[in-house]
């Protein structure tokens, strides 16, 4: 059963149609790989999945509960509580120790200082990562600041994890490292898993491709 549900999705900017009619599922502990040519989509259709962005038309559903109608603040709670996510590059926050960083999430939900860095530490484990604890993101690499992110997207254990080409500023090794850890600990945790990605073989490990161009998806593989 599908745990996040777009439907007849539309969004302009401008003269421009960004999303024209597009449908969308994803079900618990299954990954789609949402791929296409620069401007086909991809990206404002995991923003507006994401609440980052509402539709002009069309709804998206989690867990049966209409989203994209919410005001920002209702958005925002779910983008804390519901959602994790994985940028590019990384995003972490340069001030904070790594540790922090992946703390971050359980502590904007209310969780204690304590029991946060509990939490991120176990998840630094996970990612194979815990020496890096009490760096700050300037003192790793790319591959491990990734992980890291990684990390940060799961602690909270979101319903819905979403990548936007999360492999995309790595060499093949640190990506595979990096899709591997998403991968894995998303199934671990029964989430469902978005990847916005413009690369074969992160696509190929995926349950699902989607494949967008224009605005629209053109084609699918995998499960039907």
């Amino acid at each position: 059963m599908s745990l996040l549900v777009a439907e007849e999705l539309r969004l302009d900017f401008g003269s421009t149609r960004a999303l024209n009619g597009v449908s969308f599922d994803v079900a618990p502990r299954e990954i789609v790989a949402v791929t296409g040519s620069s401007g086909s989509g991809k990206s404002t259709l995991l923003h507006c999945l994401a609440g980052i962005l509402r539709p002009m038309s069309g709804t998206v559903r989690l867990d049966g509960r209409r989203i994209d109608d919410l005001p920002e603040a209702g958005r925002s709670q779910l983008r804390r509580e519901d959602f994790g996510f994985v940028f590019q590059l990384g995003e972490l926050i340069p001030e904070l120790s790594i540790l922090e960083n992946v703390a971050l999430p359980l502590r904007l939900t209310g969780a204690t200082r304590k029991a946060a860095t509990v939490r991120a530490a176990e998840g630094l484990a996970q990612l194979e990562i815990p020496d890096l604890a009490d760096k700050r993101p300037s003192q790793v690499s790319g591959g491990q600041a990734q992980r890291a992110a990684v990390a940060r997207a799961l602690v909270h254990r979101p319903k819905v994890v979403f990548a936007d080409e999360p492999t995309g500023a790595l060499d093949t090794v640190n990506g595979e490292r990096v899709l591997d850890a998403l991968t894995t600990a998303a199934r671990d945790q029964g989430a469902a898993v978005v990847i916005v990605t413009h690369e074969a073989r992160v696509a190929a490990c995926a349950d699902r491709e989607v494949v967008m161009r224009n605005g629209e998806i053109v084609g699918v593989k995998g499960r039907v």
